[in-house]
């Protein structure tokens, strides 16, 4: 997994251009704004758009209760922090975690390209799910600052590289399906 995400990870200088950004959720703060983290996620999305890097962006996140809709407060703040069109920015509300992520993105959005945004030690993970999902990524890191919860992300991250090969080689789990919604890797 390591090799083989460290070779498709990029920077925003260096990365090559893709029909489509797949910006993973990274929780709201208590006033229903971003995180720390999910605003890094955005500002990077934001500046692959507007270097002509990529012509749209997927938000994905949690919207399991009517007080937390990840996905339209990721949408907003493109729209209304960053200036990017309406248009160009589609919402997945089932994001609930990478593995649903990259699953959703390939079998409803209809991906097989794209560039991966999200945090350096979450990339390899990732760029692993969505590959066995059927999605060729390069990841692009949105680490642009020391977060408090540093320690406890990469923690977790451990733990969370477990259960994605469970799930990939052993489970294969269910996830919140429903009909092909759109093709945004035409």
């Amino acid at each position: 997994m390591w090799l083989h995400a460290r070779t498709l990870v990029s920077s925003i200088e260096t990365v090559e251009t893709s029909p489509v950004a797949i910006v993973f959720g990274a929780g709201l703060a208590v006033n229903n704004t971003p995180s720390d983290a999910l605003m890094d996620r955005l500002t990077v999305a934001s500046q692959l758009f507007d270097q002509g890097l990529v012509d749209r962006l997927l938000v994905s996140g949690d919207n399991r209760t009517q007080d937390y809709n990840e996905p339209d407060v990721m949408k907003q703040t493109l729209i209304n922090d960053f200036g990017l069109p309406a248009e160009v920015i589609f919402t997945d509300y089932a994001g609930r975690r990478t593995y649903d992520t990259c699953r959703r993105a390939h079998e409803l959005w209809g991906i097989d390209t794209a560039i991966l945004v999200t945090q350096g030690y979450h990339l390899p993970r990732a760029l692993w799910t969505c590959g066995a999902m059927g999605i060729e990524g390069t990841g692009v890191s949105a680490t642009l600052q020391p977060y408090v919860k540093n320690l406890l992300f990469k923690t977790r991250e451990l733990g969370a590289i477990y259960k994605a090969f469970i799930d990939l080689y052993i489970l294969e789990p269910e996830f919140v399906g429903g009909e092909f919604i759109h093709d945004l890797d035409p």
